[in-house]
């Protein structure tokens, strides 16, 4: 049975919450809005180094960031897992073992596509004319892993910021 309560107009309302733990019982697929609208921000979170993966992971949980993570080992996963969670933020390594950060980007922008998020490039090292190409795609934040786990959970809590001030 849904829980809920009545509205001013005697109709019964459903939380979003209880909504979702009905279907999940049911067996029956979740809405992506209602699986992620917790009002938590979602973060996917791609990268093919599973020892930087797990720190990575493990810094953002220990840190006082407020999200949902999501993760993918490599650009297709990366771009199912966009597709289905529609992010607030994605992390994307720039190197990766079937697509780079631009061929991810560049599937992400086609026509037709909507992307409404913030984009992080980390990376271990890159063209210099990855830069310029990866600014013109949007990206505002690249990060080298050299820097530290800190400066990326920086990164995140600037760019998830500056989603809430837009």
């Amino acid at each position: 049975m849904l829980k809920g309560h009545k509205t001013p107009t005697g109709r019964r309302r459903v939380e979003a919450d209880d909504l979702a733990a009905f279907l999940r019982e049911h067996d029956m697929s979740v809405p992506r809005e209602l699986e992620f609208g917790n009002g938590t921000d979602t973060v996917v979170v791609v990268e093919d180094d599973p020892g930087y993966l797990r720190a990575l992971v493990l810094t953002i949980e220990n840190s006082d960031l407020d999200v949902e993570l999501v993760e993918a080992t490599n650009g297709v996963d990366g771009l199912l897992e966009i597709g289905r969670v529609q992010p607030s933020l994605i992390v994307l390594d720039y190197t990766l073992p079937d697509l780079n950060a631009p061929q991810v980007l560049q599937r992400l922008l086609e026509p037709g596509r909507k992307l409404d998020a913030e984009i992080i490039v980390v990376t271990g090292g890159m063209p210099q004319a990855a830069t310029a190409q990866l600014k013109d795609m949007g990206v505002k934040v690249i990060v080298n892993k050299s820097e530290g786990m800190p400066a990326v959970v920086d990164a995140m809590r600037q760019a998830l910021q500056r989603r809430k001030v837009a």
